[in-house]
């Protein structure tokens, strides 16, 4: 291992002849830099810097675990279905949880199907616990009977789910299976509300457009009536998004017009589909509403 000091050689005397003797300290002397004192910061100061650098960091590590999200198995939609069946299961028990998780999977499949059949491409269910589920796709269709079609197929292969509910019920008489019919009922009747983003706003951008606004004013009664988190969401989430697809509607280009160009066969059609659904789903929920009673 090297030193770091360094050792010079004794000193020689010069000769007589020499004259006097060189002096031996340094020829010049550098005086020292001034001392700079560092501006004195308030207690602010002190506590906002470092609290800044923290929130920086912290949001630099955020991103990178968003970034990281898609690709952790945890998050893919089985992932998703099994922290929801967990979620729901702490309140009802996990079997009622696993069959509420798997009605609103039948649900979000008649999007995708009904997606995939327009041409467009879809991604599985993800599940958000007491939210339900979403899927992600480019589009909607390429207008408004589409968007219509895909909003509905959700409800309708959503109540064939609670239907096939019911025919479990009578087999086995089973008041639980009648009890997730009648849950499933209510699952897809509240989606046809109509008003974006739920599917019978879906509908009415085919239908009547102007109705976005019933349905709001209808959500934010119900938000009153039943007042709790999830309501309160959507009455933002609506009322943002039918204001900005009403002015859009106004105001946008013959693009956007083309796209609320909808046939008048095609509108009754969606109508026809619309109103059957929310009277079967009426009846279905009549039939499998379960009373209890306390002795």
């Amino acid at each position: 291992m090297e030193s770091t000091n360094t050792w010079l050689p004794p000193s020689t005397p010069p000769p007589a002849s020499a004259g006097p003797p060189a002096p031996t300290g340094p020829l010049h002397h550098e005086p020292d830099p001034p001392h700079l004192e560092q501006p004195k910061q308030g207690p602010i100061k002190r506590v906002i810097g470092p609290a800044l650098a923290a929130i920086a960091a912290f949001l630099t590590k955020l991103k990178a675990i968003l970034l990281l999200l898609p690709k952790l198995k945890l998050f893919t939609a089985a992932g998703t279905m099994l922290i929801s069946v967990a979620a729901y299961g702490a309140i009802w028990g996990w079997q009622f949880g696993a069959g509420f998780v798997a009605l609103l999977f039948i649900h979000e499949m008649g999007h995708v199907i009904a997606l995939r059949r327009e041409g467009i491409k879809a991604s599985a269910p993800m599940f958000v616990p007491f939210l339900g589920a979403v899927i992600s796709a480019k589009s909607l269709g390429d207008n408004a009977a589409a968007e219509a079609r895909v909003g509905l197929a959700g409800p309708i292969l959503g109540s064939l789910g609670a239907v096939a509910c019911v025919l479990i019920w009578h087999a086995t008489g089973n008041d639980f299976w009648r009890a997730l019919a009648f849950t499933g009922f209510f699952l897809n009747l509240f989606n046809l509300l109509p008003v974006v983003p739920l599917d019978g706003g879906r509908a009415m951008a085919a239908m009547a457009p102007a109705m976005w606004f019933v349905g709001f004013a209808g959500l934010i009664a119900l938000a009153f009536v039943f007042p709790n988190p999830i309501i309160l969401l959507i009455v933002i989430f609506g009322g943002l998004e039918t204001w900005r697809r009403w002015k859009d509607r106004r105001t946008g280009g013959a693009e956007t017009q083309a796209y609320y160009s909808v046939k008048p066969l095609d509108r009754a059609l969606v109508a026809a589909v619309y109103l059957s659904l929310i009277a079967l789903l009426v009846v279905g929920m009549n039939a499998t509403h379960l009373v209890r009673t306390f002795s």
